[in-house]
């Protein structure tokens, strides 16, 4: 049986898109939208080093030209991320508001996850173990036999569901007027899942 816990973390990422005829002026509209989206994170107390702007992406756009049967250059178009780590949960709904409001005009992804993963790894390999030692109990009695000592312990595999959010251009829409619920970013629980493979040594009625 797996353990769960409730996150107390969020990665966001949002997106800052900006176009315009040359690719200075793509670049410049984004570097200010970007400022702008990474200061509405400091104005949420949110500390230096949980935030951060990814590298710039900047590519032409072209069109087609039925009468020339050809593309034609139009603009070019500067893309990059602001990514926040985020450990106020309680602040999510505001932050994701105030960040579209200020100059990222798309938000990409929230994943939520563990400040401390050791407490609840533990739990899942003893809930593990636990399960490995009553489905054993349960062989060895319908095998006439009973479980003596623990011969062997491993760790067979460990992971973490953790649990995101893609949000719909509605919900990102009701976060750009403020009107997004706190329930529309409700994380769930984070699944804790471990596997181990015990071998008992057996007692039969012709060893006792």
């Amino acid at each position: 049986m797996p353990a769960t816990a409730q996150p107390d973390q969020a990665i966001v990422r949002f997106g800052v898109e900006t176009q315009a005829e040359t690719a200075q002026e793509a670049r410049s509209q984004n570097a200010t939208a970007a400022k702008n989206a990474m200061n509405a994170v400091r104005n949420l107390d949110v500390p230096e080093e949980k935030m951060r702007m990814e590298s710039l992406r900047l590519q032409p756009q072209y069109e087609y030209d039925d009468e020339r049967k050809q593309r034609e250059l139009v603009g070019y178009e500067a893309t990059r991320q602001v990514v926040v780590e985020l450990n106020r949960l309680e602040i999510l709904p505001q932050l994701v508001a105030d960040v579209v409001e200020s100059g990222a005009n798309r938000l990409d992804d929230i994943r939520y996850q563990l400040s401390d993963r050791s407490q609840f790894r533990n739990e899942a390999l003893r809930k593990a173990a636990q399960a490995a030692r009553e489905k054993a109990q349960l062989l060895a009695e319908t095998l006439d036999a009973q479980l003596g000592p623990v011969h062997a312990i491993n760790e067979q595999s460990f992971s973490f569901m953790e649990p995101r959010v893609r949000l719909s251009a509605e919900m990102a829409k009701a976060a750009d007027t403020g009107q997004a619920e706190p329930e529309a970013y409700a994380a769930g629980e984070i699944e804790v899942s471990a596997d181990v493979q015990v071998v008992f040594n057996l007692v039969t009625a012709s060893d006792q």
